[in-house]
């Protein structure tokens, strides 16, 4: 079983390219930002910053997710900004089967896509604390690492070819 977690700061479409590549593979999905404490929601919508220990619940409710596929022996697709390695070692650890996807842009078209859109409790003004939070996931993580200046569509079709075989729904 295979559980790709989709990560990147804000602006780099990961609920657009997850949604879609979880289509892509019949695979459930998982929105991380629904499994935020309702404390961390508030505090997003009124401009402050999240801190580690904000983070935390909501990093073991992921984890909980990818276990809970893992257990019933299911795929999956979830995102979570995971900005920081030790988010991504809480989230991923030692998880066989547990795949990192590094959505990433310039800070310049991050700023045009979050300047843009309208999020529910992310304004555009966190996006520098995203960045400056932002742990780049090193080689050792093995991620596959997409430059979403693409259309979705070819973002999902080369995370799909760069996946172990089969693709199978499930």
């Amino acid at each position: 079983m295979t559980v790709l977690v989709i990560m990147g700061v804000s602006g780099s479409g990961k609920t657009a390219f997850a949604e879609a590549l979880a289509a892509r593979l019949g695979w459930p999905f998982q929105e991380g930002d629904a499994l935020h404490p309702p404390a961390n929601v508030e505090k997003m919508r009124s401009g402050r910053p999240l801190d580690d220990a904000d983070r935390w619940p909501w990093l073991d409710r992921i984890a909980a997710w990818i276990d809970a596929r893992l257990a019933a022996g299911e795929n999956g697709v979830i995102t979570c900004s995971a900005l920081k390695r030790a988010y991504r070692a809480r989230i991923i650890g030692a998880r066989a089967g547990v795949r990192l996807v590094f959505l990433t842009a310039t800070p310049t078209l991050l700023a045009q896509r979050v300047g843009g859109r309208k999020h529910a409790y992310m304004p555009a003004s966190l996006l520098a604390s995203q960045l400056a939070t932002l742990e780049r996931p090193g080689a050792d993580e093995d991620p596959i690492v997409l430059h979403v200046d693409a259309p979705v569509a070819a973002l999902v079709e080369q995370a799909v070819a760069l996946l172990p075989a089969p693709h199978t729904p499930g």
